[in-house]
C-alpha cells in the first residue's frame, strides 16, 4: 500500500535490503560449524555397543539429509524465531521402520500456550497442521476415512474454506495448482489434517529393578511371553503405576482420522529457538525490520530530494513560450538539451530549489549502523575492513564476533541434543530385529564399515550390539566442518613450521 500511493505520487520508493545480507553472514558461520553427536554409557550399556549408537547416528543423519535440515532449522529459527524438527519412524525403505527426520514449516505448529519450557518433554501438547490430498489420507489413515471425507467434501459450497484448500507455502501460483478459470472452487481438492499430541494420565505397567529401584514402562507392544522372560532373566518386578501418556489424535473437517495412544516416548516435534525466556521466543530479523524500514524511508526521500533539486521548477509569464504550450513544458522541462523559443528573455526563470536538507545523509548512516549493531554482524564478520587495519587485529575481532552469537548456536546445540535423545528412544525400542548397515565412516574417502546390531552369537550364547539394552548419555560436540577444519591445521602446521625453522 506504502508503495502505490508513492507510485502513484511519481515518487520513488526504494527497498535496500540490508537484511539478506545480514542473515546470509550468520547462515554462512553456521554453516562453518557442524555438532558431532556421540553417547556414552551410563548404566548397563556395553562399550562396543555404545561405539556402533554413534556409527548408526551417523548413519541416520547421512540418510536423511540431517546437516542441510540443520541448517533450514536454523535459517527457520532466525528469521521467524521459531523452527521444528519432526522424528518419527518411517516405513518407506524397511518394514521394520527407520527413524525419519522432517522439516516442519513453524506457521503449522503450534506450541502448548500454557508451557515456558525448551523441552518438549514438558509441554503438555502440542498441535501441527498439514495440507494432503484424498491419495495421501488414504495411504496414512485408511481407505475407510477417506471414503468419509470424500463423501463429506463432495460440494465445496458450505464448507469451511480454512478445511478445504488455503493459500500456503509452495512453488506454485493458484492458476498453477489446478484452478480453473471463473470458478471459485479448485480442481484439485486438498484437507487440512490437524494431528494433536497430548497428554493424559494412563495406569501403566512398569518393570522395577529391585537392587536399584529403577522404573521402566512396558511397551506397549510386547506380550505376556516376552515379559516373563525379562522378569526371569534380569529379576525384575512388574507394577502398574500411573504415568503420563502420549495421545495422539488426528482429524480434517470433522472427521477424526486417528485416536489412539503415541507409540514415541516424546512428543514427534523438536524445537529450535534462537532466544529463548519463559516461553518467549525471539528471532534475529524481527528487530530489524523497523531499521530496514528506516533505511528504505531515508533512502526513497533523499532520491526524491535529488529529483525535485534537480527539477525545481520554472516560472513563466503569460504569452512566453512560443515553440511549446505550458502543459509540454510541465511534461518536458526536465529533459536534457530542451529548447525553448520565448519571445521576452525575462519571462522564463528557472525556480531556486531548497537547500538540501543537511543531516538527511546522516540519518541512513545511523539506519545501517542500526542494522549492524542490533544484528551484532559487524564490517569484520562480512570482510567490509577498511583496508588500513591489521591482519591480526581482523583476526582477534573476527574471534570476538563469535561470542556475541553463541547463545543462537548454543540453543542450536541444545536443540541437537534433544534431537539425539529422541532419536535414541526410537532407536532403543523399535530396533529390536536383526540390522546390518554398511556404515561411511571416512566421508573424504569414502571407506564404509558393515555393523550388525542385535545379532546372534551361537558362540556365546549372547545376543550382539543388542540396542535395547543399557542407558546412554547424549554428548553434542561442536566441531568446525571439516573443510574450515583441515584448512586450519594446515595453517597451524605452516606456523609451526616457520617457527621451527628450516632445521
Amino acid at each position: 500500500k506504502d508503495r502505490s500511493a508513492l507510485r502513484e505520487a511519481r515518487r520513488p520508493a526504494l527497498t535496500i535490503n540490508k537484511i539478506l545480507s545480514t542473515i546470509s553472514t550468520l547462515l554462512g558461520d553456521q554453516i562453518q560449524n557442524r555438532t558431532e553427536i556421540s553417547f556414552r554409557p551410563k548404566r548397563n550399556a556395553m562399550d562396543e555397543t555404545t561405539k556402533g549408537l554413534v556409527k548408526l547416528f551417523k548413519h541416520i543423519s547421512d540418510d536423511n539429509q540431517l546437516d542441510w535440515l540443520r541448517s533450514d532449522v536454523f535459517a527457520d529459527g532466525v528469521i521467524t524465531s521459531r523452527g521444528f524438527y519432526d522424528v518419527r519412524l518411517g516405513f518407506t525403505d524397511n518394514l521394520q521402520g527407520e527413524v525419519k527426520i522432517a522439516l516442519l514449516n513453524p506457521k503449522n505448529v503450534l506450541i502448548d500456550p500454557d508451557s515456558d519450557s525448551y523441552d518438549p518433554d514438558d509441554w503438555k501438547d502440542v498441535i501441527t497442521t498439514k495440507w494432503w490430498s484424498m491419495i495421501e489420507v488414504e495411504n496414512t489413515y485408511g481407505k475407510d476415512v477417506a471414503e468419509m471425507l470424500k463423501t463429506r467434501l463432495q460440494y465445496y459450497e458450505g464448507r469451511d474454506p480454512d478445511s478445504v484448500e488455503s493459500q500456503r507455502d509452495r512453488f506454485g501460483t493458484p492458476a498453477a495448482r489446478g484452478w480453473s478459470q471463473g470458478r471459485s472452487q479448485p480442481q484439485s481438492r486438498l484437507i487440512r489434517v490437524l494431528e494433536r499430541q497430548y497428554k493424559e494420565v494412563d495406569v501403566q505397567e512398569h518393570f522395577v529393578d529391585l537392587t536399584t529401584g529403577d522404573i521402566r514402562p512396558i511397551p506397549a507392544s510386547w506380550d505376556r511371553n516376552r515379559i516373563a522372560h525379562v522378569v526371569d532373566e534380569w529379576k525384575f518386578a512388574v507394577v502398574e503405576l500411573p504415568r503420563e501418556r502420549i495421545k495422539w489424535r488426528a482429524a480434517a473437517d470433522q472427521v477424526i482420522l486417528h485416536d489412539e495412544w503415541s507409540p514415541y516416548k516424546h512428543f514427534t516435534v523438536v524445537p529450535y529457538f534462537p532466544h529463548f525466556r519463559r516461553g518467549r521466543t525471539v528471532g534475529l530479523v524481527e528487530n530489524l525490520i523497523d531499521p530496514q524500514e528506516l533505511l528504505n524511508k531515508v533512502s526513497s526521500q533523499e532520491l526524491h530530494v535529488v529529483n525535485t533539486t534537480a527539477n525545481s521548477g520554472y516560472k513563466v509569464k503569460t504569452g512566453t513560450l512560443v515553440n511549446m504550450t505550458i502543459a509540454e513544458l510541465e511534461t518536458r522541462g526536465a529533459e536534457t538539451g530542451l529548447v525553448m523559443e520565448v519571445n521576452d528573455i525575462d519571462g522564463v526563470q528557472k525556480i531556486e530549489p531548497n537547500q538540501y536538507p543537511t543531516g538527511l545523509d546522516r540519518i541512513s548512516f545511523k539506519a545501517e549502523e542500526h542494522i549492524k549493531t542490533i544484528s551484532m554482524v559487524t564490517d569484520t564478520m562480512m570482510g567490509n575492513d577498511r583496508e588500513d587495519v591489521a591482519a591480526k587485529a581482523i583476526t582477534a575481532k573476527q574471534s570476538r564476533s563469535a561470542a556475541v552469537h553463541a547463545k543462537p548456536l548454543d540453543n542450536l546445540a541444545r536443540t541437537d541434543y534433544l534431537l539425539a535423545r529422541n532419536v535414541l528412544d526410537i532407536v532403543q525400542e523399535y530396533y529390536t530385529d536383526h540390522r546390518v548397515y554398511n556404515i561411511i565412516t571416512d566421508d573424504l574417502t569414502g571407506e564404509s564399515e558393515e555393523v550388525q546390531f542385535n545379532a546372534y552369537d551361537e558362540v556365546s550364547d549372547t545376543i550382539v550390539n543388542d540396542l535395547t539394552l543399557g542407558e546412554y548419555q547424549v554428548i553434542v560436540t561442536t566441531t568446525p566442518a571439516r573443510e574450515a577444519f583441515e584448512d586450519s591445521q594446515f595453517e597451524q602446521a605452516v606456523q609451526l613450521r616457520e617457527l621451527l625453522g628450516p632445521d
